[in-house]
C-alpha cells in the first residue's frame, strides 16, 4: 500500500486542470506511438493517472458510490476478480470505476469529496466514482445506481472501469459494464466488444426493489502486454470469463429432439455443461459421461441444463449421425441430456465455430452460469473424481443469487 500511496501522492502534486473525454480515454489508434503501445501493459490509454486522483489511503472490498442515493434504480455488483488462468483468486486488486448520473451526465458536484473538476471544455469522471480492492478471497461489491444512457443515445448505458494490480506499476482499463437488457446494446455493438478481463455485459437478476448483477474479472484475459501466460496445455473453447455464444446443433435425442435449440438461447439462465466431442470418440467413455450428466440433470432439474455436442468432421452424413446419437439416447435412457451434432466444429451455419473448439482434443467441458462461462476442463476422463469435480464446481459457484428472478421486461 506504501508504494501505491507513494505512487498516488507524486501523481497529485504534478496534476491540475484535466484534459480527458467524457470516456476518460481517447481512441486507441492516437494515443501513443507503436513503441511506446509495445512496452505498456493494456497498450494506449490516456489519463490512466485519473483513477488515482482523490484515492482514499485504505480501500475495502465493499464500496457504496455517491449515486446510491440518487432516485433511480439501485444496483449492486458483485464478484471475484481471478488472475488469468480464470480458477485463482486476486486478492488485493484496485478496481475503479465511474459512471454517469441517471440522467446519462458526468455531473461535476461541489462539495462532493470524490467528485473531479471538470476541464475547461466541461469534461470530467463525475462524481459517481469509487474504488474497491479485493479481499483475500479476491471478492468484491459495489453499491450504486443503475447509470442511465448519453443524451444522445448513441451508447449503452456503461460503466467505465481501471485496474491496478499490486505487481504491475501500471493501471489498464478492461471492458466497460454494460447492461444485456439494454436495447441499445445491438448484435452489432456485442460483436465489437473487446472483452478485455472477460465479458464486461452485466445481466441483473431482482431481488424486491434492487438490480443484482454477479460478475467476475480474469485479470489479463485480452489484454494486451500483459505478463502472465496461461499454462500450456491443449487448447480448446474459449476462455473463462467470456460469454458462451448462441448456436444451433442439431438435436438428434432429448427434450428439444428434432429442433436446432440454441443451449444458451433457452437454458442459459441458469447452470449449463457442454460436452465437446470431435474427431477422436471413445463411445465407452461418451456413454460413461453422458450417464453422469442424465443422472446430475435429473437431481438438478432446471437449474442444470447439459448438451453432448458431437462434432466429427470425419466421414459425415447427417442420418446416419442422427442414428448413431438417437441408438445411444435409447440405449441411456437419456430423459434431460441434448444429445447433438454439428457438421464440424468450424461449421458457420450453425455458429458452433464461435465456441472455438479444438476438434483433436478427445473432449472439452464448457460450464456456464447465467451465459458466462464460469469453469472449463480439456481431456477429463469420465473417473468417480472428475465426477465429483464437475459436481462440486456446480455447488460451489451458485451463490446466495443463483435463484433470483430476471427482471420483467416490456
Amino acid at each position: 500500500m506504501n508504494t501505491l500511496a507513494g505512487f498516488r501522492r507524486s501523481l497529485q502534486l504534478v496534476l491540475s486542470v484535466t484534459l480527458l473525454n467524457c470516456n476518460g480515454q481517447i481512441p486507441r489508434s492516437t494515443v501513443n506511438t507503436p513503441i511506446e503501445n509495445s512496452k505498456v501493459i493494456g497498450g494506449a490509454f490516456e489519463n490512466r493517472e485519473y483513477m488515482y486522483q482523490g484515492m482514499p489511503d485504505q480501500i475495502a472490498s465493499t464500496d457504496t458510490s455517491p449515486g446510491w442515493g440518487q432516485a433511480g434504480q439501485k444496483l449492486v455488483i458483485t464478484g471475484t476478480i481471478y488472475r488469468i488462468d480464470g480458477k485463482t483468486p486476486a486478492p488485493e486488486v484496485v478496481l475503479y470505476y465511474y459512471h454517469t448520473t441517471i440522467e446519462g451526465r458526468y455531473v461535476h458536484k461541489p462539495g462532493e469529496k470524490r467528485t473531479m473538476l471538470p476541464n475547461a471544455l466541461g469534461q470530467t469522471h463525475g462524481y459517481i466514482r469509487g474504488w474497491v480492492k479485493t479481499d483475500k478471497s479476491g471478492k468484491y461489491t459495489i453499491y450504486t445506481v443503475r447509470p442511465g444512457t448519453y443524451p444522445s443515445r448513441d451508447e449503452p448505458a456503461h460503466i467505465h472501469l481501471t485496474i491496478k494490480e499490486p505487481a504491475i506499476d501500471t493501471p489498464y482499463y478492461i471492458d466497460e459494464f454494460i447492461f444485456d437488457d439494454d436495447q441499445l446494446l445491438t448484435p452489432a455493438k456485442r460483436k465489437k466488444l473487446e472483452n478485455r478481463g472477460g465479458s464486461g455485459i452485466l445481466r441483473v437478476l431482482v431481488s424486491d426493489n434492487l438490480q443484482i448483477a454477479e460478475h467476475n474479472i480474469i485479470l489479463g484475459l485480452h489484454v494486451p502486454n500483459y505478463p502472465q501466460i496461461s499454462p500450456t496445455q491443449d487448447s480448446s473453447g474459449l476462455s473463462i470469463g467470456e460469454d458462451q455464444p448462441s448456436f444451433t446443433p442439431f438435436h438428434a435425442f432429448g427434450p428439444d429432439k428434432g429442433t436446432r435449440t440454441c443451449p444458451v438461447c433457452k437454458y442459459g439462465r441458469y447452470h449449463g455443461i457442454i460436452y465437446f466431442v470431435g474427431n477422436n470418440p471413445d463411445w465407452t467413455r461418451i456413454k460413461r459421461w453422458i450417464t453422469f450428466l442424465e443422472r446430475q440433470s435429473r437431481a438438478r432439474k432446471k437449474y442444470l441444463k447439459a448438451y453432448f455436442v458431437y462434432g466429427n468432421e470425419q466421414h459425415y452424413e447427417k442420418s446416419k449421425r442422427q442414428q448413431e446419437l438417437e441408438k445411444i439416447g435409447l440405449e441411456l435412457q437419456v430423459k434431460q441430456v441434448a444429445l447433438t451434432f454439428v457438421p464440424s466444429f468450424s461449421d458457420t451455419v450453425s455458429e458452433a465455430n464461435l465456441n472455438k473448439i479444438n476438434p483433436g482434443v478427445e473432449n472439452t467441458f464448457i460450464v456456464f452460469k447465467n451465459r458466462a462461462i464460469i469453469d472449463k476442463y480439456i481431456n477429463l476422463a469420465p473417473t468417480t473424481v472428475n465426477f465429483n469435480l464437475l459436481s462440486k464446481v456446480l455447488d460451489q459457484t451458485q451463490g446466495s443469487n443463483f435463484k433470483l428472478a430476471e427482471p420483467e421486461h416490456h
